[in-house]
């Protein structure tokens, strides 16, 4: 039986191809630099949706993105209007996703109980 997605799941998956491809090829702010869209979440009603994205470099970095992608959310939500066929295009947020950073750093704090616990049994012996 083929799997059924929601009207929200289908509108971000939409929104998540079309900014990326806006950013990739139409936006011209430098402060942007190469960001790559994670995800979205639209809302329920669809009039906000969350744009969660990732950059290289430091917090710097990714503050100046942040800056460059919310003073281009006027364009990018002219840009999907004209571009998508739907009746309301929400409002866009951005926001940085760390979660490969808070991965490492659980990967990073599990690598170092694994070495305690090695060095309580070497001690037991």
């Amino acid at each position: 039986m083929p799997r059924q997605y929601s009207r929200k799941q289908r509108v971000s998956q939409l929104l998540k191809e079309e900014i990326s491809r806006l950013l990739q090829r139409e936006v011209k702010d430098a402060r942007i630099g190469a960001v790559t869209i994670t995800d979205v979440e639209a809302s329920s009603d669809l009039k906000h949706a969350t744009v969660y994205f990732q950059t290289l470099g430091d917090a710097g970095a990714k503050e100046q993105s942040l800056k460059g992608l919310a003073s281009a959310a006027g364009f990018l939500r002219t840009r999907l209007g004209r571009d998508l066929r739907l009746r309301r295009i929400p409002e866009l947020r951005f926001v940085v996703d760390d979660t490969q950073e808070r991965a490492a750093r659980i990967h990073e704090l599990l690598s170092e109980v694994e070495a305690a616990g090695d060095m309580d049994e070497e001690e037991g012996e």
